[in-house]
């Protein structure tokens, strides 16, 4: 179980097909943040589990760490139910909903930019996502010292809300070309997270890592 110092409810799903978990997440402070929405369908079972979590406080912002149906598929039933919420994503990500159709508000952030409001201070960190290797954001909260890796750091299997622990410097190493098929922004994109001190990751897919 996630330790309440965090403020972090995680909702997760097995697909038994891929033989992996996803993720998602309720930052629940003074404005709740969820990451990630899951697929259109996965979506439909989170919005419950999410209403029961918020227990009646209003969704303030939908974090979105790149352009892939399990970071945003959802988007439509969260928002359709939270219309005032902003989704908060990266620039490539927002051309790329606006072209989709959606007209919510959206908050394009470039890496370095902080988000800070009274309850979290949000780092966005840049990182080329999937294949087409597009700049995607990765967060990282300063005052609970927790980094939402999204697809960056996982593992495989049904996880559940496992815990395991490891250290940061061997999660930062063990990202490999799977992840960021380009070795020198690879290399880049290690050496930056080094900066960070996290005791938890928050991650898109498998167990929550404890850092602590």
């Amino acid at each position: 179980m996630i330790p309440t110092k965090y403020d972090l409810h995680l909702f997760t799903d097995y697909m038994q097909p891929d033989n992996l978990s996803f993720n998602q997440y309720l930052l629940l402070t003074g404005e709740p943040v969820l990451f990630h929405t899951g697929s259109a369908q996965q979506a439909a079972a989170l919005l419950p589990r999410l209403e029961a979590a918020l227990a009646g406080r209003p969704l303030r912002h939908i974090f979105v760490s790149h352009f892939e149906s399990d970071e945003c598929g959802g988007l439509t039933p969260l928002l359709d139910r939270y219309p005032d919420a902003s989704v908060v994503c990266p620039e490539v990500t927002a051309r790329q909903l606006a072209g989709f159709g959606y007209h919510c508000s959206l908050d394009a952030k470039k890496p370095g930019e902080h988000m800070i409001t009274d309850s979290f201070d949000l780092e966005f960190i840049g990182y080329p996502s999937e294949m087409h290797l597009w700049e995607g954001l990765l967060a990282y909260e300063h005052r609970r010292k927790i980094f939402f890796s999204s697809d960056l750091m996982f593992r495989w299997g049904e996880t559940g809300s496992d815990l395991i622990h490891s250290n940061w410097k061997d999660e930062v190493s063990g990202i490999t070309a799977e992840q960021v098929p380009n070795p020198q922004r690879l290399l880049r994109l290690q050496e930056n997270l080094m900066r960070f001190c996290p005791e938890l990751i928050a991650t898109g897919h498998g167990p929550i890592v404890d850092l602590s």
